[in-house]
């Protein structure tokens, strides 16, 4: 199968968690693969691991300047872009009564925003070549979700933008797709619980009592999606969001 053999991927906030752990399948599975992060250092870190055909590069989604630059750098770099995966994100959690107006503005600057400026930014390459697979990171969440007001509602936001993109971009051959993690075991979700007085052991434990698999989620399960969507088999399937939850949703 073709899947995203020989293709050109960037990957937002994929210098860890379920961003690294895409961009690590994706350029196993042979495409050339641009981790993009925040933190310049870590992006060009997990570029080493992952090997020849992966470069690192720092830059702030929400900033339009930096965005087209890193854009553009993969194009130089690899001569072309085929796939973009938004998974750069922020949480600023809390109750809406304590919720400032810099927690609200940063999770959607970076989460909203963010997938714009790139998914503008992309597709310019993705229409020349008529070719593209973007895709997008959602969340349980956008359901909503008790002290997550600015995160539900920016990855709310997510699965209508990425709707609206499938409706737009189809015709030049992009599709658009979403992914809604559930739980999922990473640096974040470690800090989430440690704040709220748990353990991340713990809150394995207790969304495994509660889901029909019975154990929590991981990384690759995210990735194993993501290179699904990305794939070149995949050019049927478009304006989706599957939901990666464990089964939470049949309960």
């Amino acid at each position: 199968m073709a899947g995203v053999q020989d293709r050109v991927a960037l990957v937002t906030g994929g210098a860890q968690g379920i961003g690294e752990a895409i961009a690590t399948r994706l350029a196993a599975d042979g495409a050339k693969v641009a981790v993009l992060d925040l933190n310049a250092d870590a992006a060009s870190a997990t570029a080493t691991r992952i090997g020849a055909g992966a470069i690192g590069i720092g830059a702030d989604v929400s900033k339009a300047d930096q965005v087209e630059a890193a854009v553009e750098r993969v194009v130089a770099e690899f001569g072309a872009l085929h796939i973009l995966v938004n998974n750069a994100g922020v949480l600023r959690d809390n109750m809406l009564f304590k919720m400032s107006e810099d927690d609200w503005d940063t999770v959607m600057n970076v989460h909203l925003k963010g997938a714009f400026l790139c998914s503008r930014a992309a597709q310019v390459h993705m229409v020349q070549a008529h070719y593209g697979r973007i895709v997008t990171m959602s969340s349980t969440s956008a359901l909503g979700n008790r002290g997550q007001a600015n995160y539900a509602t920016a990855k709310a936001g997510l699965q209508g933008f990425t709707k609206t993109l499938a409706i737009e971009l189809g015709q030049f051959g992009i599709t658009a797709n979403a992914i809604a993690p559930g739980f999922i075991e990473t640096a974040m979700t470690k800090a989430t619980a440690e704040r709220i007085g748990s353990t991340i052991e713990e809150m394995r434990e207790r969304v495994a009592a509660t889901i029909p698999v019975r154990r929590g989620g991981v990384p690759a399960d995210i990735a194993n999606t993501a290179a699904f969507f990305a794939g070149e088999e995949s050019g049927y399937v478009t304006g989706q969001v599957i939901y990666v939850d464990g089964g939470r949703g049949l309960l």
